[in-house]
């Protein structure tokens, strides 16, 4: 059996541990996931106060409470990611709880206590023991009541993984989960035995305040309510000084040599631990060995880097992503963290770290994506041309190879002051490219007034004019010198195969009718009258239509003709030019 003394103490949190050197702190807490997170934190260097004998216990019973309340919200937190407690709404909780506490273990026994008055003789002592009894039956029954609920019975558990944790290191065995659950539950300076031996010692200092109030007031506060409401709030004062001396026997009794005196004096606090700890599972002895040593560790290296809840490498974030969404391209990991990060991909590179609440953004799109949901529409934006694009459910996703058919509009236009349709405008991020990149003038068009109200976000800062028209009908003739357009072009028979992420687009705007070809028959057949002579016009394809759309041209008069292929070889864009008069 090893003498070694852990500096170490701690505390259970919700689903974790909280552990405390003289220097350091840390918790860990095991996740919806499954994961262990922990935060550490260096704390302040220790002032006279915290050495100075009784003062150090007030000082150390006012920091745990707070720091207790602190660290539960926060490890509650890591449990639920949606609900934050406010700072006003946890203080009011804790008011609740020392009233609370005040009322069920200051008044209520003074007020049982002054109860029996009638029945046994009426001293001081008397009294002090009566108040005192009460007062140690009302705090076992409540422990033994809470006990039975579920989540207090898990906290209690990882009650019992803090001492066994605790135990084992203090036993010199190696902190595995196998030695720790050979450990017991009860340790000599735990928070259970200390309000024990405070409840003791309340009833020796209170029966010296009641005898000093009874020779300073005697029969002078009537009695009754009254005097009641006067020793309560005169013995509220001297709780500091309770806490003071009950931690100071309570660092002596676990100080004593193990023989049978020592073994008395600790038997009714480790006997109470029985309600207050219970056997823990596998996973709580880790989440509590996990605190420990890492508390141990920046105790042993004060350079040793501090942590928050939930904090991640970038790298591991990546990786994280990828796994989670196997079916996407892998750079949307790099996407998801420029969203929830509001940087650049640029900047990305020289982020280290990401916190709890920017992993658990990160984890809420992965489960936006799974389900089938586009990226682009969970961020609202789209990246097309070098323009940030703003998109939702009401348009086509703009796709890097709708950017061939610009670069053609673009080079087609040169330096001309042309007249430009973008006809199906949808997001209008071909008709932002082509004004941005060009001394065009463009018109945009489309059918759908939800189409044209997204279109009027990205094109704000342009001169663009948008118009609601069923294809060219709310156009005079001869108006353009280049009509270009996206037109849905998909067969309607494909739309049910095709991934649940284009799914989820505008059907309007993917729907080209039974061979997909119904939008380029009606823009073909029409857009000679509202071509300028040499006018072109300039159409986005399905990989499989090009022989389709090149013979509707040649059909309607269109001259020279030519299919551009995209990056990866397959036909994108159809040009057709017109050579002959308006008819």
């Amino acid at each position: 059996m090893s003498d070694k003394v852990s500096s170490i103490g701690g505390q259970a949190l919700m689903e974790g541990v909280m552990m405390r050197g003289p220097s350091s702190m840390a918790m860990s807490v095991r996740d919806e996931d499954g994961n262990i997170q922990t935060e550490s934190e260096r704390l302040k260097p220790q002032r006279w106060y915290n050495k100075a004998p009784i003062i150090r216990g007030i000082v150390s019973f006012v920091s745990s409470l707070t720091v207790g309340v602190s660290t539960l919200t926060r490890s509650a937190k890591v449990l639920d990611e949606d609900e934050e407690l406010s700072d006003g709404a946890m203080t009011f909780a804790v008011v609740l709880g020392v009233l609370f506490a005040v009322a069920l273990f200051m008044v209520l026994p003074e007020l049982a206590a002054r109860a029996f008055n009638e029945y046994v003789y009426d001293n001081v002592l008397t009294k002090s023991l009566i108040s005192g009894a009460i007062r140690i039956i009302i705090f076992v029954v409540y422990l033994a009541l809470v006990s039975k609920m579920k989540d207090i019975k898990r906290t209690f558990m990882y009650h019992g993984a803090e001492h066994k944790t605790i135990n084992c290191y203090e036993s010199g065995m190696p902190l595995t989960v196998e030695n720790v659950q050979k450990c017991s539950t009860r340790h000599n300076r735990c928070g259970t035995t200390f309000l024990f031996i405070v409840m003791i010692i309340s009833i020796l200092i209170f029966a010296v305040v009641n005898w000093l109030l009874v020779i300073v007031f005697g029969d002078s506060l009537g009695g009754g309510v009254v005097e009641a409401i006067v020793f309560i709030a005169i013995k509220l004062v001297f709780l500091p000084l309770v806490a003071g001396v009950s931690y100071e026997v309570l660092k002596g009794v676990a100080k004593m040599p193990n023989n049978t005196l020592a073994k008395i004096l600790r038997a009714p606090g480790l006997a109470l631990q029985g309600l207050t700890t219970a056997n823990p599972d596998d996973d709580m002895v880790e989440v509590a060995i996990k605190s420990f040593v890492t508390v141990m560790k920046m105790e042993q290296d004060p350079t040793a880097p501090i942590c928050k809840f939930g904090e991640i490498t970038v790298s591991d974030a990546k990786a994280y992503v990828r796994r989670e969404l196997a079916f996407a391209e892998p750079v949307e990991a790099e996407w998801i963290l420029c969203e929830v990060l509001k940087v650049n991909r640029a900047k990305l590179a020289v982020v280290d770290k990401i916190s709890l609440d920017e992993f658990n953004k990160v984890k809420k799109i992965c489960l936006r994506r799974k389900a089938g949901e586009p990226l682009d529409y969970i961020t609202s934006s789209s990246n097309f041309y070098g323009y940030d694009v703003y998109v939702d459910k009401r348009v086509l996703i703009p796709r890097m190879d709708t950017e061939i058919l610009v670069s053609e509009a673009i080079k087609a236009i040169g330096d001309k002051d042309y007249e430009v349709l973008d006809l199906c405008t949808g997001s209008g991020c071909i008709a932002l490219a082509i004004a941005s990149k060009t001394r065009a003038r463009v018109t945009a068009s489309d059918i759908s007034d939800d189409a044209l109200s997204v279109a009027a976000k990205n094109l704000a800062q342009t001169d663009v004019t948008l118009i609601w028209s069923d294809l060219m009908s709310e156009f005079a003739y001869g108006s353009f010198d280049i009509i270009v357009s996206n037109p849905p072009y998909i067969p309607s028979g494909d739309i049910v195969s095709l991934s649940p992420e284009v799914r989820s687009e505008p059907r309007i705007a993917l729907d080209g009718g039974d061979d997909g070809l119904e939008f380029y028959k009606k823009i073909i057949s029409a857009a000679p009258n509202y071509l300028r002579s040499g006018g072109k016009l300039m159409l986005e394809i399905g990989y499989d239509q090009a022989s389709s759309v090149k013979q509707l041209m040649y059909v309607f008069g269109f001259k020279n003709v030519m299919v551009v292929k995209d990056l990866d070889g397959n036909d994108r864009v159809v040009i057709g030019q017109i050579q002959h008069e308006l008819r």
